[in-house]
């Protein structure tokens, strides 16, 4: 068992009520005032301290706090506790601790507290009392075979303690403070505390002055490491000794749990284990002490009817290795003001000590030292007659070393590793920085080793370490990081380099470019090594320079989509592609109508206006000498053309860039009127040419009939023609009575069948006002075709199919 785990549990407290010492505000309180601890197990005390807010108008505040037993000695400077002493404070309540107690260390201990200024100190009058005790077997009669056997302490132990008892070196089992029993002549009996076996009473005879017995010398020995120690012990058997041996219960080469094997056949101690036995004594020497020799070693003999048993707890033995013990107190450049401390796991009693610097012996010979120290310096410590088993040296960093694993090129996201090296004791912490001219560096890591397990490019760069220890500090040179990728997805840029006024253009989205000015298209890639880029247009390869290509002068032609393509030993990548858009005021502005020519009354036209633009334009139509617009589209359509739509129209075409505008003419005529005209001209010639023969021949019968006309033109008509044409046709107008003068009828008769009728109205095109003032003249011929029925004469009212009737307007008589 530990003696950390010895310690839980052992301290005994015989008065839990606290006890103030002080007056005024200044006092201490310990929480017991009596303490009673088994030899060889760690105690702790404790008590909490008061002290006015302020003094002399001044906040106190604690500077410092020791135990001390007299003349105010802190504790920890005191040889005889040195390594066993720790202190601890948590606010106000501090606590003492003890380990591997002895007897001398029963003793009353005391506290003390001094503030910031120099009359506030306080130290307690009294303090706790510690009685260290060993444990005795008590014998006493109940007869004259039985008897009654007890463990008895110096000092009240803590109440319901539990018991281990020992018999001939066996654990006999029993637990309680009392055990009674018979026993033989041989009977060899002790006792220890549960959980503090380690630490048994001697062994007593029960019945007899001779009986089974081992003591040991010392129960606990410390060494130095690489020296040598005696571990010896006494015995007694009370029949003649057959056997004896040495051996360590935490070895772990027996043949069987049960049986411990003689330690001199152990291999661990091959060479270095000697063992001496004499009539009433025993001893084992270890050369060459190995801190894995430190262990519990017990002693063991056989008689010829009983051997002594392996339960008994004998002698542990630590191995101490010295140890320099650093505390920086300032530094400078080069040197450092240093405390340093000569300790070990335990301490052998009875040595002075020895400094070395540099392997040079200083004028020092206690177990700590301060001074000023160059960062090469190299200290050490022995203990004087054992200098050659002095501590290991103890020396600030040596400046560190970098290297990076792989060793090769690194590849973006692989793993890498950083590592710093460097030699110190004790060892160095190291920190991993970047360099990137921040005064206030953040740490990348408190380890020897950076590790990047998926490197990126951003973590190209210069790196270095610092490495620390109590002794000093050291900072390694640059290490380069160089990672390697193929070129990413490139940044496109287009700047129009003239046009200041207008945004810069990124890849989405674009920006606005005037036709006429000068674009630069910029394309960059992040890669390693550099990448090549090159600017194509639609899969077609621009001539560029360094990424950039330049468009000093542009035009629509140069609208279209544009990418760029960056390659290196590693990869090519294409940009996402940027769509260059030239914009520019209309331009080639044509109109044209459709029908072309002159446009017939009555029909649809239409006036289309064309251009080209960036932005597209808008369109809109308009009339000469008309404030309105027309239309605000491409195409102008008129349905039904009238003489007053003949004018001229003009397109405006318009957007943001700028405008123009372009006109045409539009002629209305009167077509289907003149197309009706030429027919009834050549239908009047060829009726003039029969009439005169026909007049010719009957020409007093012609003169006749003209004169019965004038008189009455309508009894005229009627005698002439078939009595179902009574009325003329609706396409004769008719004229008031004053305007009819001069006007002619005349009726003419084919006999001949004409299945199909054929109606004529034919006026040639002239203006309205003039067609009346000619009508004056119009003479009206009334031609009929008879098909030679019989009863076609007789059908009154009905309008005959077959015929024909045509006005011809005369000439205006001048």
């Amino acid at each position: 068992m530990s003696l950390t785990t010895a310690a839980s549990g052992f301290v005994v407290l015989l008065f839990c009520v606290p006890v103030v010492q002080g007056q005024d505000d200044w006092g201490v309180t310990f929480t017991s005032t009596e303490i009673c601890a088994v030899k060889g197990a760690t105690v702790e005390m404790s008590c909490d301290y008061k002290h006015p807010t302020y003094m002399y108008g001044n906040n106190l505040t604690v500077q410092e706090t020791f135990w001390f037993i007299k003349d105010l000695v802190d504790l920890t400077t005191v040889k005889a506790y040195t390594d066993r002493v720790q202190y601890s404070c948590d606010g106000k309540r501090c606590t003492l601790r003890i380990r591997d107690l002895r007897k001398s260390d029963s003793a009353v201990y005391k506290f003390r507290f001094i503030t910031n200024p120099p009359e506030g100190r306080y130290s307690s009058p009294t303090g706790v009392t510690l009685s260290v005790t060993d444990l005795h077997v008590y014998v006493s009669d109940l007869n004259s075979y039985k008897k009654m056997l007890t463990c008895r302490s110096d000092c009240p132990l803590p109440a319901h303690p539990t018991y281990v008892w020992y018999k001939n070196g066996h654990d006999i089992g029993i637990a309680t403070r009392f055990h009674s029993g018979n026993f033989q002549y041989e009977d060899g009996i002790s006792c220890a505390l549960g959980g503090f076996e380690d630490f048994p009473s001697d062994s007593v005879c029960v019945r007899n002055k001779y009986c089974n017995k081992v003591t040991y010398n010392n129960r606990r020995i410390c060494a130095l490491r690489g020296s040598s120690v005696v571990i010896s012990c006494t015995y007694q058997s009370y029949e003649y000794t057959t056997s004896s041996f040495w051996f360590s219960p935490q070895s772990h080469q027996w043949s069987s749990s049960s049986k411990p094997e003689d330690i001199s056949k152990d291999s661990q101690y091959g060479g270095r284990v000697q063992v001496d036995t004499w009539s009433r004594g025993s001893s084992l020497t270890i050369r060459e002490l190995r801190e894995t020799d430190s262990a519990e070693y017990r002693f063991k003999f056989k008689t010829l009817e009983d051997e002594w048993g392996s339960d008994l707890h004998g002698t542990t033995l630590t191995v101490a290795a010295l140890q320099v013990h650093v505390t920086r107190i300032s530094d400078s450049q080069h040197y450092t003001h240093l405390q340093l401390k000569c300790l070990s796991s335990c301490t052998p009693s009875g040595h002075s000590y020895v400094w070395f610097k540099n392997g040079q012996k200083m004028n020092v010979v206690t177990s700590s030292l301060e001074d000023w120290f160059y960062l090469g310096d190299r200290i050490s410590c022995a203990l004087k007659t054992h200098e050659q088993h002095g501590s290991p040296e103890v020396y600030p960093p040596k400046p560190p070393s970098l290297s990076v694993s792989p060793s090769a090129e690194i590849m973006e996201g692989s793993s890498v590793n950083l590592t710093c090296r460097t030699d110190a004791n004790p060892a160095a912490n190291s920190t991993w920085y970047k360099r990137n001219g921040n005064p206030a560096l953040q740490s990348l890591s408190k380890e020897s080793q950076l590790v990047f397990s998926s490197i990126q490019s951003s973590d190209s760069g210069l790196y270095y370490c610092t490495v620390e220890n109590a002794l000093g500090k050291r900072t390694s040179k640059d290490i380069g990081i160089d990672v390697k990728y193929a070129p990413k997805i490139p940044s496109v840029s287009v700047s129009p380099s003239d046009a200041p006024q207008l945004p810069s253009m990124s890849v989405s989205p674009s920006g606005e470019i005037m036709e006429g000015s000068s674009v630069n298209l910029t394309c960059s890639s992040d890669a390693n090594p550099k990448a090549t880029c090159t600017w194509y247009k639609e899969n077609q390869t621009l001539q560029g320079h360094r990424g950039i290509f330049y468009l000093t002068f542009t035009s629509s032609e140069d609208s279209g989509t544009y990418y760029c393509r960056c390659e290196n030993i590693y990869g090519q990548i294409n940009s996402t592609p940027a769509f260059i858009d030239v914009q520019y005021a209309p331009k080639l502005l044509s109109v044209s109508m459709s029908p072309s020519g002159e446009i017939v009354e009555g029909s649809s036209v239409n006036l289309t206006c064309n251009s080209d633009a960036n932005p597209e334009a808008t369109y809109t139509w308009y009339k000469e000498n008309e404030d309105s617009s027309k239309a605000s589209r491409r195409t102008f359509t008129i349905t039904n053309a009238t003489p007053q739509h003949s004018g001229k129209y003009y397109c405006e075409v318009r957007n943001s860039r700028g405008h123009h505008n372009s006109s045409l003419d539009l002629i209305i005529v009167h077509g289907p009127l003149k197309s009706a005209a030429v027919g009834s001209i050549t239908v009047i010639v060829l009726a003039i040419i029969f009439l005169s023969a026909f007049l010719l021949i009957r020409r007093q019968w012609s003169l006749k009939k003209t004169s019965e006309s004038r008189e009455n033109p309508d009894n005229t008509a009627q005698q002439d023609v078939d009595p179902q044409y009574d009325t003329p046709s609706t396409a004769v107008k008719r004229e008031p009575a004053e305007q009819q003068n001069d006007l002619y009828y005349s009726s003419v008769r084919f006999c001949k069948k004409q299945e199909d009728p054929l109606y004529s109205n034919i006026m040639l095109a002239r203006p309205k006002q003039q067609k009346e003032e000619e009508e004056e003249d119009v003479e009206y011929t009334a031609v009929s075709f008879n098909n030679g029925s019989p009863g076609w004469r007789h059908q009154e009212a009905v309008e005959n199919p077959s015929a024909v009737y045509s006005t011809v307007n005369k000439n205006h008589r001048l």
